[in-house]
């Protein structure tokens, strides 16, 4: 980790794109790389920016506080590679994360230059790979807990009324009684930890790589399945047949275990908690989210939901 200067009020810079210009051309310079003429992918939890000069990603975090998540994340896709696991890979040589300017900024290679998703099928084809790796003791993996994970981020959750949060709140702690008394059956050990289609991107040579690492941990292997179930079966984001390929391409279909409504519920309750810290920055999340409140308070209209 090499820390940068610090700009803008309390050492930290704004999270636009305007104030973020500046932390990419320092990041960019500290090691070397040309951020001239940088597009900006994505602006939300992250600034995504595609160098122009060279095929890399540069990815600079909101909250400081990310900063052991991302060395990990580093660490996980070193290690990946070399067990030949097809991954979003790291530059070689270059030491990172970076601090600027209160920001934490990890640099990747970029798999093509026009994001084009894999498949649901490719997904359970890479998670019953990554599900038979060891991971090495090295990488140092926190436990996944989900508990710890809603805490949090109900944490800082000020955009959303007395009523919804304790409706989010109460919901949380009686979803933490049903998790407590689940019993798995899939092997306990290395997971993802947001495993979905829009995690799995197709890589310029065609095939499909996983991205977004730091959420690496260990945990019963149900937490890598729960969301292509729940995208079928609660929002029809997956059609039958796709999740069907799923189930057959990974061995396991999650929806038959006894402990799935729990676990998607737990899950899905993230998902809400998540989008309530938007909804200040934007109208369609905040429509958004009260759609889901709503939807979760009378147990109807799932299938409404829109993915964000």
């Amino acid at each position: 980790m090499i820390s940068g200067s610090s700009d803008g009020p309390n050492g930290r810079a704004e999270f636009t794109s305007e104030d973020l210009e500046p932390v990419l051309q320092e990041a960019c310079a500290t090691v070397g790389l040309d951020s001239r003429g940088a597009e900006l992918l994505r602006l939300g939890s992250n600034a995504v920016y595609r160098l122009a000069a060279l095929p890399v990603i540069v990815r600079i975090a909101r909250d400081r506080a990310v900063l052991a998540e991302m060395e990990r994340a580093v660490s996980v896709a070193r290690w990946l590679e070399t067990q030949d696991f097809p991954a979003m890979r790291v530059p070689a040589s270059m030491a990172q994360p970076l601090v600027v300017g209160g920001l934490v900024v990890t640099f990747w290679e970029s798999a093509q230059e026009n994001e084009e998703y894999g498949t649901v099928e490719e997904l359970a084809d890479l998670l019953r790979r990554l599900h038979w790796l060891e991971e090495p003791e090295s990488l140092h993996l926190p436990y996944y807990d989900p508990l710890a994970k809603v805490a949090a981020s109900l944490e800082g959750l000020d955009g959303i009324s007395a009523e919804d949060r304790t409706f989010i709140e109460e919901r949380a702690s009686s979803l933490g009684k049903d998790y407590d008394r689940l019993d798995f059956i899939l092997p306990f050990g290395m997971i993802h930890g947001d495993a979905s289609i829009g995690n799995i991107l197709r890589h310029r040579d065609g095939h499909a790589v996983l991205i977004d690492l730091d959420g690496f941990a260990l945990a019963p292997r149900e937490w890598d399945l729960v969301q292509t179930a729940m995208f079928y079966e609660r929002y029809t984001w997956h059609s039958k047949a796709e999740y069907a390929e799923f189930v057959h391409r990974y061995g396991f279909d999650l929806m038959n275990w006894p402990g799935y409504e729990t676990l998607a519920d737990l899950r899905e309750l993230m998902m809400v908690a998540w989008l309530g810290h938007q909804v200040t920055s934007s109208d369609r999340a905040a429509a958004e989210f009260a759609r889901r409140v709503g939807s979760l308070r009378t147990g109807e209209g799932r299938d409404e939901w829109g993915p964000f």
